[in-house]
């Protein structure tokens, strides 16, 4: 036997399906504003972050840089430091030596 209009609409048959869809749309618009605040919360979210790794990455290369520029003034003194291998004579030393003093 065949339901009736009354028990169609309460089972979600022809009758209780537009009633549905109505809710729905009323549902998709608030779903579809809050997706919209969401997505723009999201963006923010995203640019602030992107601001912060720009700013680590400059920071970076900074610190690069300076630790490149550290290690050739370090490579160079002891380069130096290797052809000083006898100690360099004051200029007191120097005066006694011209004076002929060898011991004060």
């Amino acid at each position: 036997m065949r339901a009736g209009p009354q028990e169609e609409a309460g089972r979600g048959g022809p009758l209780g399906r537009g009633d549905e869809r109505a809710g729905a749309g009323a549902a998709g618009v608030q779903r579809g504003a809050a997706g919209g605040e969401s997505l723009a919360r999201n963006l923010a979210a995203r640019g602030e972050l992107d601001r912060t790794i720009a700013e680590t990455e400059a920071a970076y290369g900074k610190i690069l840089e300076s630790s490149q520029i550290l290690l050739d003034v370090l490579k160079g003194e002891i380069g130096n430091a290797g052809k000083a291998s006898e100690p360099q004579s004051t200029s007191k030393e120097k005066e006694k030596e011209a004076r002929g003093d060898k011991h004060s």
